[in-house]
């Protein structure tokens, strides 16, 4: 998944700062912060979800991975 200015999630030293009106609605979002992953979605009624993935494994995956994230998301809620 590239990142830049064209991605709604940005994570920088003052937080995280989202981009909502440039989601597409049902898509999965992340950033790494504070070494976690923050997960966001916007549904199909523009409410915004966000979910925080504190599993230090699963962290580290992501971060090595990121565009494997549902396969490693998958992987970890089976485990739980």
């Amino acid at each position: 998944m590239a990142k830049g200015d064209d991605y709604p999630v940005m994570a920088g030293p003052e937080g995280i700062k989202l981009k909502t009106e440039m989601m597409v609605i049902d898509q999965l979002y992340h950033c790494i912060f504070d070494n976690k992953v923050f997960l966001f979605y916007k549904d199909e009624e523009s409410l915004l979800h966000c979910y925080e993935v504190e599993n230090t494994d699963a962290v580290r995956e992501i971060a090595a991975n990121p565009s494997e994230i549902e396969n490693i998301l998958k992987k970890y809620t089976k485990s739980v």
